[in-house]
């Protein structure tokens, strides 16, 4: 299997400190090795890391990946035609590559003499990253940490008059002064009517009393992200404000006394729509219930309508109910932590009641 995506590439060497966001990197997997084919940019700590670890080498070959995996697979492919196999070799690819990559591969398998079938394959490496490790666990806790206390800290420097940008500047600094590697994502710092769009991008909208606010951010620790989401009220909450907070909340706490192995993710999302339209809410929500989290602050498994998968121990996901209410205001209570053979256990530290500045 040739993979290309650069996640995917880290969790299977687990190589730390080797990766950026750059698509530099092809890991060939066969029967027998494993090897990273980079380029010189990354050499250095590429051979650092293969060297503390067993099982992956690393090549800095001059060649594209595609052509790399080709050239390296073709004996494979020679000796099954001469032994006349029923089924020639096959090198199987991620679906999400490129379409000029992928042509560019299928060029390279046309030069070959021997036969060499390509199989496509979808979401193969993130469904086994979907199941987390202790090690995955504890990077991922230390990241939990940092955005912990950036909320702490947030929520004494937010103030009337700043501006949303204001305070996602401030926010992000502190994670990367509290040790994070990187953000998890872009903080959302969304206000009033603007938290109305659950992926508000944050600007010069300025807080004011009788708002309410939603902060949507995670930093990333030893390659691992975070994720979670607070509402902060400026001044006491009108009365309906309250009432949408309290049903949100009850969601939350609903589905995450209900998470365990064996529950499916549309059983979860259902869950907590119910308790919303208990609440007078119904159909405020709008996306999905939570998602994975992991090297990557998006990941499998998802607690959605579009989820028939029973959850297993292991799995790693948030919880985010919330109401949008077009015009009016937007709010959201996220934590996320992993499913375990006892139920669900939080990484989120901060507390549930209400904030109120």
């Amino acid at each position: 299997m040739l993979v290309r995506s650069t996640s995917n590439v880290a969790w299977l060497t687990a190589f730390d400190d080797v990766f950026d966001d750059e698509a530099a990197h092809g890991l060939l997997v066969t029967g027998s090795a494993a090897v990273l084919h980079t380029d010189s940019r990354y050499e250095s700590a590429a051979r650092s890391a293969a060297a503390r670890a067993e099982g992956v080498s690393v090549s800095v070959e001059r060649t594209s990946h595609g052509a790399f995996a080709v050239r390296s697979v073709a004996p494979a492919a020679a000796s099954a035609s001469l032994f006349k196999r029923t089924k020639p070799a096959a090198l199987a690819i991620e679906d999400s590559m490129t379409l000029a990559e992928f042509r560019a591969l299928r060029s390279e398998v046309a030069k070959q003499k021997a036969p060499l079938k390509l199989k496509e394959t979808s979401q193969a490496v993130l469904r086994l990253r979907a199941v987390k490790s202790r090690s995955e666990v504890a990077r991922m806790r230390a990241a939990q940490a940092i955005t912990d206390a950036a909320f702490a800290h947030i929520v004494g420097f937010m103030r009337p008059g700043m501006t949303e940008r204001e305070v996602q500047r401030e926010l992000e600094d502190f994670m990367l002064r509290q040790g994070a590697q990187g953000l998890a994502f872009s903080s959302i710092v969304a206000a009033g009517a603007h938290a109305a769009s659950p992926h508000a991008i944050a600007g010069d909208t300025r807080l004011e009393s009788g708002m309410c606010v939603v902060l949507d951010f995670g930093a990333r620790a030893f390659g691992y992200c975070s994720d979670m989401t607070r509402t902060v009220f400026l001044g006491d909450p009108a009365p309906r404000l309250r009432s949408a907070y309290q049903t949100i909340r009850q969601a939350n706490e609903a589905v995450e006394a209900a998470l365990r192995p064996g529950v499916t993710g549309k059983a979860m999302h259902e869950l907590a729509e119910s308790v919303l339209e208990s609440g007078g809410f119904g159909g405020a929500m709008g996306h999905g219930l939570g998602h994975g989290v992991g090297i990557d602050v998006h990941e499998l498994p998802n607690l959605s309508p579009r989820n028939p998968d029973a959850l297993v121990a292991g799995n790693v996901v948030t919880v985010e109910p919330g109401i949008y209410q077009e015009g009016e205001f937007g709010m959201r209570l996220e934590d996320f932590g992993v499913v375990t053979d006892e139920g669900f256990e939080v990484f989120t530290a901060s507390p549930h009641d209400p904030v109120v500045l």
